[in-house]
């Protein structure tokens, strides 16, 4: 059995960085479940408010049920109270300062509304809120995502993570 991961985070804290990265390095596979919703259109209507697509989380989970079960794999999405809790052994919350989040999220091309909400969502640590809500407190584990120095030293912390359990899990 290998470990999954599960890194729920605001947009634009760096999920798919250190996602994809710690991925090339573990050899674990990474799922981006924006991108699995986008190529297997598992979606539940639009959201005009905010211009996006309403993930039909049913289906999401239907979908990767199988390779979750093999484990082995980090999942990349903003949210996670819809997943199983038996699919994880660790969760990691990515966190940015405001400032430095509203700057990403300008970037991308946000409206006003989707920009201070999600501003908002990470003042308040909404999504670090539903983590420890949806699993164990022990699991879950916030990690600064400010500068590019933060990608390497959690890239790192995750490593030496999966390492050890990897060590504690052989039979």
């Amino acid at each position: 059995m290998e470990a999954c991961h599960r890194k729920p985070g605001t947009p634009g804290v760096g999920k798919t960085t250190l996602g994809k990265e710690l991925a090339s390095r573990s050899g674990l596979k990474y799922v981006n479940v924006g991108d699995l919703a986008r190529e297997g259109q598992l979606y539940d209507g639009y959201d005009e408010e905010y211009d996006c697509p309403i993930l039909d989380e049913d289906r999401v989970v239907d979908e990767l049920e199988n390779q979750m079960s093999e484990g082995g794999v980090i999942v990349d999405y903003h949210g996670c109270d819809f997943f199983p809790e038996r699919w994880f052994h660790i969760v990691f919350v990515l966190k940015t300062d405001n400032s430095v989040l509203y700057k990403r999220l300008e970037t991308r091309g946000y409206n006003q509304k989707k920009l201070k909400d999600n501003i908002q969502c990470e003042i308040f640590q909404v999504l670090y809120e539903e983590a420890l809500g949806s699993y164990k407190e022990e699991i879950v584990h916030p990690l600064p995502s400010n500068k590019p120095e933060d990608l390497e030293d959690n890239i790192n912390q995750i490593l030496k993570w999966i390492e050890q359990w990897v060590k504690d899990h052989s039979s």
